[in-house]
């Protein structure tokens, strides 16, 4: 399922990259694939921007600016009448988690 095109604030540092697949094994919509032992973004327009690739890559090989696109993100600033944010991207005692 795509969301928006060409919006998507997903990015992948392939010299970071250990090849380790995790980025894989967590994406929700198959963003990522892996090829000759290293990450690579195979349809970035899938991606809605939960940040789990990121927050399970220990390297530092993948950036996203997380609940931009999530769900989640969007409903709570509806009913909060806030900025769309799901948390993912929250510190401290009140920290939750859309991914």
């Amino acid at each position: 399922m795509q969301y928006l095109r060409n919006v998507v604030t997903l990015k992948l540092n392939g010299d970071l990259c250990t090849g380790c697949r995790l980025c894989a094994i967590v994406c929700p919509h198959a963003v990522f694939e892996i090829v000759n032992k290293k990450a690579r973004i195979a349809n970035i327009d899938n991606c809605m921007e939960c940040g789990a690739c990121a927050l399970n890559c220990q390297f530092g090989a993948i950036t996203v600016n997380s609940g931009v696109g999530c769900a989640a993100g969007i409903l709570n600033g509806i009913l909060n009448n806030t900025e769309p944010s799901c948390g993912c991207n929250a510190t401290g005692e009140n920290k939750t988690s859309c991914c």
